[in-house]
């Protein structure tokens, strides 16, 4: 706590609360944080996997018709859609390849946006966000990532030093 808020917060019962609530907020461990983004982005995709599959015609249509992705053929466009779809959500769900799940759907949302949807961008925001915290910090300690991770600095011989392992998050 700083000078300023110590002075501040012996005056006022509400202002030391706040602080005290606040330092507790700060010691929420990132892996249960990172739990319900893996979730959350992982769902928003294998429903949209689930729908694509519902009726595979129709899909091709919607890739044909609506969607319209440039440079690539409907057909090609559809299939690599559910590829992605199918394969990254179990990904983030394991936390295994965490960042390299969250990498391919931020490409995806990022083509969405620009060339399906651009007037869902309050929807696509949120998943970017979701996705690029997931980038930036990695799947967190409750993860496949971990896991392997730690067992291939023993295997490599390599302590890795705690507050090194906290800051990147494993992969």
């Amino acid at each position: 706590m700083t000078d300023i808020a110590a002075s501040v917060s012996r005056r006022s019962p509400l202002l030391a609360v706040i602080d005290s609530s606040i330092g507790l907020l700060d010691r929420v461990p990132y892996a249960l944080l990172a739990l319900p983004l893996r979730v959350g982005a992982a769902t928003v995709f294998w429903n949209s996997a689930m729908t694509k599959l519902t009726n595979w015609d129709t899909t091709i249509e919607l890739f044909t018709d609506e969607y319209k992705v440039p440079l690539l053929p409907p057909e090609f466009a559809a299939n690599l859609a559910l590829s992605i779809e199918l394969t990254t959500p179990v990904l983030l769900v394991l936390g295994l390849l965490t960042r390299a799940a969250a990498l391919v759907l931020l490409g995806m949302t990022t083509v969405i946006e620009i060339f399906v949807y651009p007037q869902a961008w309050p929807t696509h925001i949120q998943w970017a966000a979701m996705l690029l915290v997931l980038l930036c910090r990695g799947a967190g300690k409750l993860s496949l990532d971990h896991a392997v991770w730690q067992r291939v600095r023993r295997l490599g011989g390599e302590a890795a030093p705690a507050a090194k392992e906290d800051r990147i998050n494993e992969i």
